[in-house]
């Protein structure tokens, strides 16, 4: 991989996570139910990237099959929020979030042992690090108070964990020959089908305003930071993208401070600075091995004749 492609697929991945991150100021401001957030960010992102596909004159992509990886990474999509809605309603929001989001470092780890993507000492060290990084946000607090509700909240956490972790490790494996366009459109069109039966019964007379921020749920967190994610996730290694990823849940301490007055501690600033830094130093130490690798490569190449 050329060092200056693997740069452009780290910034995909930041910006995929900072997208995705957006979903909760959105739904703030959308005031609608959960279901009704996740259903028209997947399926309004999939009508964006339907007509993203008409006017480049690419539609001939979704002529192709897209593969079963793709299709159960739809599920995962689905799965993803769908546990993450049903965990808050045994468990407290951060409880769930932490669960959850220790998905990036079982890919990590499952791809060192299962996809040959090795982690050497510097790297395992920057995963911890977010992970540390991350607790401090939460400022190490997992209450357990509530016995059996609270169990299955974080059993249901560990459903949502296992769908993250699915997205992340399917797209690593999804055959070459499937476009990033073909899988982008229908992992949000089978994840969006998926969750419309939990919209069956619920009233659907939005205003115009709350239209209006439901179609931009579309395009940033769904078409946007889908699409992108996808095409990092090609191309980059599973323990970048899961550090990278941490970027998400930053994206939406920052927005809510800007956005809602929500203020953060020192130690919640301090663990944000962590995930920040540790995402920096892992692209940065990607990148440097795919520019060493380039100019090896280069190196062992025949000499070209005068």
């Amino acid at each position: 991989m050329e060092a200056q492609n693997t740069q452009r697929y780290l910034w995909m991945a930041i910006f995929s996570a900072i997208f995705f991150g957006t979903i909760g100021s959105i739904a703030q401001y959308a005031a609608v139910a959960p279901e009704a957030i996740t259903f028209y960010r997947l399926f309004f992102g999939a009508v964006l990237m339907l007509i993203y596909l008409v006017f480049s004159r690419q539609l001939r992509v979704l002529r192709c099959w897209p593969s079963w990886a793709v299709l159960l990474n739809g599920g995962f999509l689905a799965g993803f929020i769908l546990f993450y809605i049903s965990a808050m309603q045994y468990t407290s929001m951060a409880n769930a979030i932490l669960v959850i989001y220790l998905a990036p470092v079982v890919t990590a780890v499952f791809a060192h042992f299962f996809m040959s993507e090795r982690l050497n000492l510097p790297i395992l060290g920057l995963i911890f690090l977010a992970l540390l990084g991350f607790l401090m946000i939460l400022e190490f607090r997992l209450t357990l108070d509530g016995a059996s509700d609270e169990f299955k909240g974080l059993l249901l956490a560990l459903g949502g964990l296992a769908c993250y972790s699915g997205f992340i490790l399917i797209n690593r494996v999804i055959p070459s020959r499937v476009p990033v366009l073909t899988r982008s459109w229908y992992q949000m069109l089978v994840g969006a089908l998926l969750v419309a039966p939990w919209l069956l019964g619920m009233p659907q007379d939005y205003s115009l305003g709350q239209w209006g921020w439901l179609w931009l749920a579309g395009l940033v967190p769904g078409f946007l930071g889908i699409f992108l994610a996808v095409v990092a996730l090609r191309s980059i290694p599973a323990a970048t993208f899961g550090t990278l990823a941490y970027l998400e849940p930053i994206t939406v301490i920052v927005l809510g401070w800007v956005l809602f007055a929500q203020s953060l501690t020192l130690l919640q600033l301090a663990g944000c600075a962590l995930i920040i830094g540790s995402g920096i130093a892992q692209a940065a130490i990607t990148h440097k091995r795919a520019r060493a690798l380039q100019l090896t490569l280069r190196d062992r190449s025949p000499a070209r004749e005068i």
